[in-house]
């Protein structure tokens, strides 16, 4: 045995461990992703209502969250997925706080960043965060869409001007329309399309691609947990 084969065995071995260490740390990407969406869903919305400006503000936490894990070699990628989730708070905030009553503005509203977003991206720089934003927003404009098409806008609208505790019969109409041939057959084919979006980037093994599947397939997640709600109501 040459002395050249341990220093080869040694580098090889290096070479499984960091790309186990990768592959795991993928996985928490993708993870992170879908759990961050859920977030301002299940906890932004609530809050939103009651204190607008104290949301708002909130965004300088994530901001500045992020910015202290950016500056670490070891925690750079959470502070630039974190990066991205704040574009998605303070878009929400700004929506769901002020303008929630007319659904024609949510999109628009929740784009706000992709001016900054897409610079970043042509300049290389924060691409796991700008893509979970670009995911995110990717998710919301099919979920808008079947709105759109299923004609389901008015509820929408509906909702925003009553209470939680006299939201029930807008809920049941909902059901109703969502419960036809029509919206059955639209709710499955925006499904299949979501996954079929969200599952091609995981054939990467770049952190970003995986951020933005987690994004785009937590849109399914999010859809069936309302629409089970919806149900149960």
């Amino acid at each position: 045995m040459t002395t050249t084969q341990p220093i080869q065995s040694t580098s090889r071995l290096m070479q499984t461990v960091l790309a186990k260490v990768k592959e795991s740390q993928i996985w928490l990407v993708f993870l992170a992703s879908v759990f961050l969406v859920c977030v301002p869903v299940f906890f932004q919305a609530p809050l939103v209502r009651q204190w607008p400006e104290l949301t708002l503000v909130l965004t300088l936490g994530w901001l500045g969250i992020s910015w202290t894990l950016l500056k670490q070699p070891t925690t750079w990628v959470w502070g630039d997925l974190l990066l991205g989730f704040s574009w998605s708070w303070l878009t929400g905030a700004i929506y769901w706080g002020w303008l929630r009553w007319e659904p024609l503005l949510h999109l628009p509203v929740e784009a706000l960043g992709v001016p900054f977003a897409v610079w970043c991206l042509y300049r290389g720089w924060g691409k796991v965060g700008n893509w979970f934003y670009l995911g995110s927003l990717f998710g919301t404009a099919v979920t808008d869409g079947y709105f759109y098409i299923t004609g389901l806008i008015p509820s929408w609208r509906q909702l925003m001007h009553v209470e939680p505790a006299l939201a029930l019969p807008i809920f049941q109409n909902a059901l109703q329309i969502v419960s036809t041939p029509w919206g059955i057959s639209w709710a499955v084919g925006f499904a299949l399309f979501l996954f079929g979006v969200g599952v091609f980037p995981l054939q990467s093994k770049e952190q970003h691609w995986w951020a933005f599947g987690g994004a785009v397939l937590s849109t399914i997640l999010v859809d069936s947990l309302f629409l089970i709600a919806a149900c149960l109501a």
